[in-house]
């Protein structure tokens, strides 16, 4: 099961965190907002009702709905003490613990409507786990995320190259905003996604996506 199989609320999500990721994105998904990636984060949200299990199958919408149908590999921070206007210098206090999610996303859904929810937020568009663990057990600034479709090795990153880092997400999302004990924080996703590859290389049924964090573990999902 997902360790946090129904959030009490959306999932925060950060776009646009790595640099690579930032440029191979620039004429498509990012095109309107394209410059000052360092300037602020981009931030939407899933669902609760979008979290799914390890080896739970992921449907596809059928092709009437999507046919663009991507994965992104995402360390997530769970909130383990609330708060509200949380600076960077205790930002990391309030962390429970990190997990992994797969952002799965609908691309044509996202860019038609300019503005991500509806496309990040079909039914099983974040399967999560395998585990939830304690924040001493890794770190979150320093540890590497990779996602492979049948075996091939699309995304290979390191934590250090977040534009972002954790305490600065957390002080952002807290700024007016009280964050509560299992708010779920997905940080971004690297280089490598299926829209940045020509001619971009979509999810179809049978595909087995398999994202590793190191000191977390392996989440695998089949698309159905």
């Amino acid at each position: 099961l997902a360790p946090l199989p129904l959030p009490r609320r959306n999932l925060f999500c950060v776009g646009r965190n790595y640099h690579a990721h930032a440029k191979e994105l620039r004429d498509t998904v990012f095109k309107d907002n394209a410059k000052a990636v360092d300037a602020w984060p981009i931030v939407f949200t899933k669902v609760p009702e979008t979290v799914t299990g390890p080896y739970a199958d992921v449907p596809l919408p059928g092709a009437a709905i999507s046919t663009q149908i991507a994965y992104e590999a995402e360390l997530t921070v769970v909130i383990g003490r609330g708060g509200r206007d949380i600076p960077r210098s205790r930002a990391m206090d309030q962390v429970f613990g990190y997990t992994i999610v797969n952002d799965v996303t609908a691309r044509d859904w996202q860019q038609r409507h300019l503005q991500w929810l509806l496309g990040k937020s079909f039914d099983t568009f974040c399967p999560m786990g395998p585990w939830l663990v304690s924040a001493d057990e890794l770190d979150g600034a320093n540890t590497i995320l990779s996602c492979l479709v049948n075996g091939d090795k699309r995304q290979d990153a390191n934590t250090r190259d977040l534009i972002f880092d954790i305490p600065t997400m957390i002080e952002t999302l807290s700024a007016g905003i009280t964050l509560y004990p299992g708010d779920i924080i997905a940080t971004g996703t690297p280089v490598g996604v299926g829209i940045g590859f020509k001619p971009p290389k979509y999810l179809k049924a049978g595909d087995v996506v398999r994202l590793e964090i190191d000191g977390i573990g392996t989440l695998e999902n089949t698309l159905r």
